[in-house]
C-alpha cells in the first residue's frame, strides 16, 4: 500500500500498514541505512497541515526519545519529508491490551501478575522523567506473544510540574480517554504521577474482569460516574484475585488524588507484599 501514490516516506520504504487512525497511520517498513524494520507512524492526508497534529507528533518524540526501558517503546525520530510529518519506532510484532483482552484472554489471564507488573515498570519509567502520559489505557500497552509488554503514544503527556510552577499554574487542558480519565484530569486539575495511577487502575479492573470500571448512557454521564459514583470492587467482578489486591485496584481509583498509592513504584511495592490471584482450589 501507498500514501499518495508513494510507497515510501523519507529514506523509509513502506512493508505493510499495521493500524489506521483517526489521525494517523501506522506502517511497518524498512530503515534501509540500518536495514532493519521499524514502524512508521504518518499524519494522514487531511491532517498534515494542522499545526496541532503535526505539534502532537514532534511533543511524542520530544517525550519518547530519551526513555530506554524494556516496557517502553522507543521513539527514534521525528521528520517531515515532503510535506509528510512523521515518527519512527522500535517495530513491537503484537496486539494492544484491549485488542488482547477480546482475542487472547488466556494470554491475559495466564500472564496477568506479569503483565500487571510491566505495565506498572513502564509508566514508572516515564514518571522518572517528570512526565504524565495522560492517556493510559489498554489501547495504549503493547502485548506480544510472550506477554512482553511495551508502553507508548506520549502525544498527550504532561511535564510534571512542582513547587511553585504547580501552585502557579492554571488549569490544564481537559484531553484524555473518557473511560480512563481521572477526577483531576476531567476538572481541568494540577496533574501529576496519581492521574496515571488512577487510570493504570481503571486499566488493570479491566484487565482483571473483563469490564470496564464505569459505562456510562452519554459522555457527560460516563465522566460524572468518574466523578462521583462509587468506585467499583474488583472482588464482586470476579472472584479470581485476592482481598488486598482488590482493594489496591480500588485505592489506585479513588476519587481524591491524596487518597491513591503517591507514586507508580508504591504500587509495584505494594503488589510485592500481597497475593495477586488467590490460591485455586485443588478440589
Amino acid at each position: 500500500m501507498a500514501i499518495a501514490g508513494r510507497e515510501q516516506i523519507g529514506p523509509y520504504r513502506l512493508l505493510k500498514l499495521i493500524r489506521a487512525g483517526k489521525t494517523t497511520h501506522v506502517w511497518e517498513a524498512l530503515d534501509p541505512i540500518e536495514n532493519k524494520r521499524v514502524a512508521l507512524k504518518a499524519l494522514q492526508q487531511q491532517c498534515r497541515k494542522d499545526k496541532a497534529e503535526v505539534s502532537n507528533l514532534r511533543h511524542e518524540h520530544t517525550v519518547g526519545h530519551v526513555l530506554d526501558h524494556e516496557n517502553v517503546n522507543r521513539i527514534l525520530e521525528f521528520n517531515i519529508s515532503k510535506g509528510v510529518p512523521f515518527v519512527v519506532m522500535d517495530l513491537f510484532d503484537g496486539l494492544n491490551l484491549k485488542q488482547a483482552i477480546r482475542l487472547s484472554p488466556d494470554l491475559i489471564k495466564a500472564n496477568f501478575e506479569s503483565i500487571t507488573r510491566q505495565s506498572a515498570a513502564g509508566l514508572q519509567h516515564l514518571h522518572e522523567h517528570q512526565w504524565v502520559h495522560c492517556d493510559i489505557k489498554p489501547d495504549n500497552f503493547l502485548i506480544n506473544h510472550a506477554a512482553e509488554i511495551r508502553l507508548i503514544d506520549f502525544a498527550i503527556a504532561v511535564k510534571i510540574k512542582k513547587g511553585l510552577s504547580k501552585l502557579l499554574s492554571g488549569k490544564s487542558r481537559v484531553q484524555g480517554t473518557r473511560s480512563y480519565m481521572s477526577p483531576e484530569q476531567i476538572r481541568g486539575g494540577a496533574l501529576d504521577a496519581r492521574t496515571d495511577v488512577y487510570s493504570l487502575g481503571c486499566t488493570v479492573y479491566e484487565l482483571a474482569s473483563g469490564k470496564l470500571p464505569y459505562t456510562g448512557i452519554s459522555a457527560d454521564d460516563l465522566l460524572n460516574r468518574h466523578l462521583r459514583a462509587p468506585i467499583p470492587s474488583l472482588s464482586a467482578a470476579s472472584d479470581r484475585y485476592s482481598t488486598d489486591f482488590s482493594e489496591l485496584v480500588s485505592r489506585m481509583m479513588a476519587k481524591k488524588a491524596d487518597q491513591r498509592p503517591e507514586t507508580i513504584g508504591k504500587v509495584l511495592e505494594l503488589m510485592d507484599d500481597m497475593r495477586i490471584v488467590r490460591r485455586q482450589s485443588s478440589t
